[in-house]
């Protein structure tokens, strides 16, 4: 393959993209704070913000006081060059939130799935309703990304089978893109999770790490290398399907709830767990996951506390010895309701399993993991295309 060279084009390309970048993850700079960044001489970094500017990728963010002589003027990403849309998929509401190209989510609406029926026609209103919400129009989004629950074929993009949403189908991909424009990605919901907790949680600026989605359903994340590991068919990270000691080999693939590690943390296990460790009546009537754990902690409830630890410790050692990721993170519903004294006891009973070191930690992630995670996956295709296009 030929060489590009390095032309003068090609060098102005390089330090834009360096300079947005860093705009992006330092916040307004001064233009010696950016040439001293970048290594480029003042005269050239004024010149790339001046062409920047006139590309209206970058704007006046206000002035730096100085010690003597006249305050330094800051530059940053203008928010309104380019916008990104991402969604969350559940079967009884669709959450579509709309950020500008520096992260800053503007608006966020909720809508019935029931009222349009049509997946395509549920996941265009949304978007449509989060658009009018920010002020902008529709054509101004650069990027959507929709997690859903099942498994997405990495090769065609399309959801291949979705036990909870048996509406998303194969061409679901191809309608939502003869709608919105070609830049319309579906991904696993849990694959997102893990790439909030990346950008914003325990894994900041980790490169290896699991992310173990617990709840009603389970689910993994894997990232290695820095990249997420979806399996050749998309598959992997469906740990519920997890052969583990004790518990009966599935009976039936297409029934999730009888995957032998569902069956071992899975809703129906934890309440019966809680009623063998005393959990109170009342707390049993919620027949809510998070709420069940969060009671039994307040409680003092030791005993149920170590045996949901053990529990999820088999999985999470079923990790460990394959991928040894270095850091296990537990999110969901369980996950986010046993905090960090579920992940303290399930690291100590992973390491009495387990030869492999390990952390286990509670995610860092505030809000809707997802939803978060989808936002992320769009700015990293708007800002590509983006950023790579000035000159």
């Amino acid at each position: 393959m030929p060489q590009r060279p390095g032309t003068p084009r090609l060098l102005r390309q390089i330090n834009d993209r360096a300079a947005l970048e860093l705009l992006i993850s330092r916040g307004p700079l001064t233009r010696a704070e950016l040439g001293e960044l970048t290594g480029l001489s003042k005269v050239t970094s004024g010149q790339l913000l001046a062409r920047l500017e006139t590309r209206g990728l970058v704007t006046a963010a206000g002035e730096r006081p100085g010690g003597r002589g006249p305050n330094a003027a800051l530059y940053g990403v203008n928010p309104s060059s380019a916008y990104v849309a991402g969604l969350e998929v559940l079967p009884d509401s669709v959450t579509a939130a709309v950020a500008d190209i520096t992260g800053t989510v503007i608006a966020q609406v909720t809508v019935d799935p029931s009222e349009a029926g049509d997946p395509v026609r549920v996941v265009h209103e949304a978007v449509q309703r989060a658009c009018r919400t920010a002020g902008i129009e529709l054509a101004r989004l650069r990027c959507f990304v929709i997690g859903t629950r099942g498994v997405v074929d990495p090769a065609t993009g399309d959801v291949r089978y979705s036990v909870d949403l048996p509406s998303w189908h194969v061409g679901i991909l191809a309608g939502l893109r003869t709608l919105l424009g070609e830049c319309v990605i579906i991904e696993n919901d849990v694959n997102l999770a893990a790439l909030a907790e990346q950008a914003y949680g325990v894994a900041r600026g980790a490169d290896d790490f699991a992310i173990l989605w617990t709840g009603v359903g389970q689910g993994l994340g894997v990232m290695l290398g820095g990249r997420l590991h979806r399996g050749i068919t998309g598959g992997a990270g469906e740990i519920g399907w997890l052969p583990v000691p004790g518990e009966p080999l599935p009976s039936q693939v297409t029934a999730p709830q009888t995957g032998s590690f569902q069956r071992l943390v899975g809703g129906e296990a934890l309440w019966n767990l809680a009623r063998a460790h005393g959990v109170s009546a009342d707390d049993l009537e919620t027949r809510d996951v998070a709420g069940l754990v969060r009671a039994a902690i307040a409680a003092g409830n030791e005993g149920f506390v170590d045996s949901l630890a053990g529990r999820l410790a088999v999985g999470v050692a079923a990790v460990s010895v394959v991928l040894d990721p270095g850091l296990v993170v537990l999110s969901g519903d369980v996950g986010r309701a046993g905090g960090h004294l579920l992940a303290r006891r399930v690291e100590e009973a992973v390491t009495r399993v387990c030869p492999s070191r390990l952390t286990v930690a509670a995610t860092g992630v505030d809000g809707n993991p997802v939803l978060m995670g989808a936002i992320v996956a769009a700015l990293d295709r708007a800002r590509e295309e983006v950023f790579s296009d000035t000159v």
